[in-house]
Formats: structure tokens, C-alpha cells, sequence
């Protein structure tokens, strides 16, 4: 990659779009820290435990997540390179701080131990394949470094009583004196407080004892860092609605612009200038990141598609009497939410883009040719991005971003070089 962004130093190859990375400066994040010892070592891929911990570092990141990972199907498939795929919604599930007194404890309830041996232990008995000595060190860099651990732990210490919750806060407000509510110390980093019936919403609450789980909200700044802790180590927020677009010009957040899902780990996930981008290392569990975070992007655009149906379903909506017929009676048509040919993937996109197959075909006849065009791992633009110790299969966003630009240079040879004769359509 040779080119550099002018607003935010990621680098980008010739003929990318421009505001791929921050929008054109519309984009503007806190840069993710280097990981301190023992995790930096770890992640360097040099030795042979780095190489064992790199293998298994879905399994490692299990060990300490604070939150279980679910999804409607996974997919799993054999093979040496395998990837990791799910269908389906995608949730994350939280439980209570404490085990009921015939559970084991699991997840968060595992920092609550007591004894840091047993807390390896368990971490090791319901991971195998993981190692003892590199769990114990991982668990005293996340004891050391990591809010919500020393949150939560706080919160245990001042909770009054089984009635009260902790509360991970959506958004980072001040909170006011309340005479049932009372601040943990650490309130302007994770904003965690110890409430009876108070909250929002959106807001992640956790009982002190109770065997349900609770889904959390994907919007939820503390999605991602509960999950991911061996990634956002210290505890660093993840997308939410309260981050806003800057003004490239001025330098200052835009009124009422609200930064996208889609942009905002767009951005994350660049490497830039002067910086290394400890997410793209972590093979495995980089995809499981990836895959979970756009079902998050999907999911806001599908949000916006149904609040927005008003908008949407007009009278002469081209398949709406499809959509009686197939989705419901009309009785209930006031019910349905329908998805527009321009959300991708949906199936009125995947029905009109046959229908223009077609009208080439009925327009200008059958094809001539059916070409194929496939991605070599071995592409010289692809081995000059990995990192030390990295193939190919570890990195999928280099992957997916030389073969767009390889399949924009065919396409151009064909339709504008005109190396097979003038285009028809």
C-alpha cells in the first residue's frame, strides 16, 4: 500500500475510495493502545508459545469474556485453514456476578473467585487446549489493567444488598445524587452504578445472584469489550449512538450526525502511519470480530429499515403485492416490514438483479463466455501486507480489499480497453 489518507494516516492502494477508512475526516477515533506484557509477546507470533497462544487465541479470549457469544447457527467446517461463520442473528448474553450455590461459576463470575489458581483453573478446565501458565499471566495483566474487572469489583464490595444491580451505563452521562443510588468510583471511565430499579433501556444490567441470562444490547458501548477482552484489553468502548461525525474543516463534532456502524469499525480496522494495529493480529479471532461486528452493521441497517417504512411503502411500490401475497394478509399489511431492492441481499435486491440478467439476454442474446475469476493467495500485493508469521487466510480484509481492486482492473480491461471488442451492455 502506497498511498497514505491525508485525515487519518491509514493506508489505502491506488484507486481505493478515499473515504473508505474515515470518511473523508468525517471520522475521528481515540487510537487503540499497544497491549501491555504479557499479551504483546504473545501476539508477536516469534516463539513457540506465542505460536500456540496465536492457534488458539479463540479459545484464550473464551477463557476470560465476559459474556457468552451466540448465534442462530454456527457453521463449522474442517480443514486446516478453517473460517469461522455463523447464520442467523448473532447475541451476546450476560449473566449475574455471583453463581447460584449449585452452579459453577462461568464467564464474568469467574473473576470473583477468590484464588487466582482456581480462576486458571477453571478458565483451563472449560477451554482445553489452553495452557495454565499462559492463562495466569493473561488474568493478572486483565486484573491489573482492565476497568470493568476493577469495576465490578468495587460494586461487589459496595453492593447494600441481593436487591441491588450493577448497571453498565449505555451512554456516559453525569449521574446525580440519588438517595438509592450510589457512584463507583470510577463512574467517568465505565460508568458503572450500583442502582435498585433505575435504568434504561439499553443499559446492561447485572444481578448480583440469579441463573438467567440477559441479552445485551448490540448498541451497547460495552459490547464489544465484554466479549473481547484480549482485544480491547483495558476495557475501551465500542460503537455507539452517542459518538458523532467531526467537522474535517473545523475539527469539531457535527450536531446531529451520528457516526455509522459501518464506519466505525471501517475505521478500527485500517493500519495506519506510525502504528500498529494489534486487532489485525489475532488471527481467529480477528474473523470471529469481524463476522460479529457486521451482523451489528446489518442489524442498525435493518433497524432503520423498519422505523423508516412509512417511507418505504408507497402506493406504487413495485412489489407490494408481492409482499401481500407472500408474507401475509393484507388485513395486515400495516404490520409488515418489507425490505427495498436497495438493502443488499435482500430478496427483491437478489430478484432484480435476475431480472436485468435476463433483459440482456432477451436484448442482446445469449453469452458467449462465462468468466471465472478467482483470488491467489500468493498475489505479491497480498504477501508484502502480512505480518510476521501471518498467510494469507489470517487476513481477510487484505484479501477482500487486492481482489476488488483486481476485479475493478478486469472489469476496466474489458468494458473500457475493449480488449474483447466494444462493450454491447
Amino acid at each position: 500500500m502506497t498511498d497514505v489518507c491525508a485525515h487519518c494516516e491509514a493506508y489505502k492502494w491506488p484507486g481505493e475510495a478515499p473515504g473508505m477508512c474515515c470518511s473523508n475526516g468525517k471520522v475521528k477515533l481515540s487510537p487503540l493502545k499497544p497491549p501491555p506484557e504479557p499479551l504483546e509477546s504473545l501476539m508477536s507470533g516469534t516463539t513457540s508459545e506465542s505460536k500456540h497462544f496465536l492457534e488458539n487465541i479463540r479459545q484464550y479470549n473464551s477463557c476470560f469474556q465476559m459474556t457468552s457469544f451466540g448465534a442462530s447457527e454456527k457453521v463449522f467446517e474442517s480443514g486446516f485453514r478453517s473460517t469461522f461463520k455463523v447464520q442467523g442473528q448473532v447475541y451476546h448474553r450476560v449473566g449475574s456476578l455471583l453463581p447460584s450455590s449449585d452452579e459453577a461459576p462461568k464467564f464474568l463470575q469467574i473473576y470473583f473467585m477468590g484464588d487466582e489458581r482456581k480462576q486458571a483453573d477453571r478458565r483451563c478446565k472449560t477451554n482445553p487446549g489452553t495452557r495454565g501458565d499462559i492463562v495466569m499471566k493473561l488474568q493478572q495483566m486483565l486484573h491489573q489493567y482492565n476497568t470493568y474487572v476493577h469495576s465490578f469489583k468495587t460494586a461487589l464490595e459496595r453492593m447494600p444488598s441481593d436487591e441491588y444491580n450493577v448497571i453498565i451505563k449505555a451512554d456516559k452521562t453525569p449521574v446525580g445524587e440519588h438517595a438509592r443510588r450510589f457512584n463507583e468510583p470510577l463512574v467517568n471511565e465505565v460508568a458503572i452504578v450500583i442502582v435498585g430499579n433505575e435504568f434504561d433501556k439499553r443499559d446492561i444490567v447485572l444481578e448480583k445472584k440469579n441463573s438467567q441470562l440477559k441479552t445485551v444490547s448490540e448498541t451497547h458501548r460495552s459490547y464489544d469489550a465484554l466479549q473481547y477482552p484480549l482485544i480491547f484489553w483495558e476495557g475501551e468502548d465500542g460503537y455507539n449512538f452517542s459518538i458523532m461525525q467531526t467537522n474535517p474543516a473545523m475539527g469539531v463534532a457535527v450536531d446531529r450526525k451520528k457516526v455509522s456502524a459501518m464506519n466505525f469499525y471501517a475505521y478500527r480496522i485500517m493500519v495506519r502511519s506510525g502504528a500498529v494495529n494489534h486487532i489485525l493480529r489475532c488471527r481467529q479471532l480477528f474473523h470471529q470480530f469481524v463476522v460479529d461486528m457486521y451482523a451489528k452493521i446489518e442489524s442498525e441497517r435493518l433497524l432503520f429499515v423498519r422505523l423508516n417504512q412509512k417511507k418505504l411503502r408507497v402506493d406504487e411500490y413495485i412489489h407490494l403485492r408481492d409482499a401481500i401475497v407472500n408474507e401475509g394478509n393484507a388485513d395486515n399489511i400495516g404490520q409488515l416490514v418489507i425490505l427495498p431492492s436497495t438493502f443488499t441481499g435482500s430478496p427483491r435486491y437478489m430478484h432484480e438483479y435476475t431480472q436485468d440478467a435476463m433483459t440482456y439476454v432477451r436484448n442482446y442474446g445469449r453469452p458467449d463466455l462465462f468468466v471465472t475469476f478467482t483470488c491467489n493467495p500468493k498475489w505479491k500485493e497480498i504477501q508484502e501486507e502480512l505480518m510476521s508469521g501471518q498467510c494469507a487466510s489470517d487476513r481477510h480484509d487484505v484479501v477482500a480489499r487486492v481482489f476488488r481492486q483486481k476485479h475493478i482492473k478486469l472489469m476496466n480491461i474489458i468494458t473500457k480497453a475493449h480488449v474483447s471488442g466494444l462493450t454491447r451492455c
